[in-house]
């Protein structure tokens, strides 16, 4: 019986490349003949500030094994600071992702118009990166439900406007100042963002949990391995948002269910 040769995995790569530089970099890539994988599906917008972490997480998601944002180099944007947005995008997401051990499936890096060779090395070097990561979790079916809640649960963060407030302002509160010329540490605001990605992925966590069967503290906290104080702590949380409420009593457990209306962007 001859058997049959085991394929090689080839990862599948989403890029998000800016119109000015790094597309116009991978361009000159191809004029040039510079080799490299074509694993790499490509995105072009108009700034790498344009990248959503929306964008990523839906892709991660559908199970894309990768996710690589390009832009211009920081002082040479298009549009002034849109990469320095893009920057901190990116580092929020990638703390956020070390929560599912998916940080280093996303990259970022600059290309310009004349670096087709260097974008070549780019994808390259990502493509090597990710085929040795293996393809992603999601896709086995051990994995399907718990991942796809948390990730479901990080996309639920990544939206809200709370989040999005306070890294739209990151640059004006440790870099430029407020009105009264005070800055914040630069540690010090990443050290305050952690603890506010983690407690906002653990509420949205139990409301992805909640939303598909009604529970109560001390289970989520059985699911989840985490104490159960504080997880009822982050049910008080959702419940003074109006983003739960009491279903009924059992025993000597509270049962919360997800209000219908209830969404965890407002």
């Amino acid at each position: 019986m001859k058997l049959e040769p085991e394929t090689e995995y080839e990862p599948r790569i989403l890029a998000f490349l800016c119109n000015w530089c790094s597309y116009a970099g991978a361009d000159l890539a191809g004029v040039g003949r510079n080799q490299y994988p074509t694993n790499v599906r490509v995105i072009r917008l108009m700034c790498s500030g344009r990248v959503d972490p929306v964008f990523v997480l839906d892709a991660l998601i559908k199970g894309v094994d990768g996710v690589l944002i390009l832009g211009c180099h920081l002082g040479d944007c298009h549009y002034s600071d849109g990469n320095y947005e893009a920057k901190i995008k990116y580092e929020m997401l990638k703390e956020i992702l070390k929560f599912v051990n998916m940080d280093h499936r996303i990259d970022l890096n600059w290309v310009s118009a004349a670096e087709g060779l260097y974008f070549a090395n780019i994808i390259t070097k990502f493509t090597e990166k990710i085929q040795l990561l293996g393809p992603n979790p999601i896709v086995k079916k051990t994995e399907t439900r718990e991942l796809g809640d948390k990730l479901q649960a990080i996309k639920q963060v990544v939206s809200s406007s709370r989040v999005r407030k306070l890294i739209g302002r990151e640059r004006e509160i440790t870099s430029i100042g407020n009105v009264y010329d005070r800055k914040k540490d630069i540690a010090e605001f990443k050290a305050l963002l952690t603890d506010i990605l983690h407690s906002e992925f653990i509420r949205n966590l139990i409301q992805v949990k909640i939303h598909n069967q009604p529970s109560s503290a001390k289970e989520i906290a059985q699911k989840l391995n985490y104490d159960p104080k504080m997880i009822f702590e982050h049910f008080l949380v959702l419940q003074q948002r109006r983003l739960i409420e009491l279903e009924e009593i059992k025993g000597l457990s509270p049962i919360y269910k997800e209000i219908p209306s209830g969404k965890i962007t407002q």
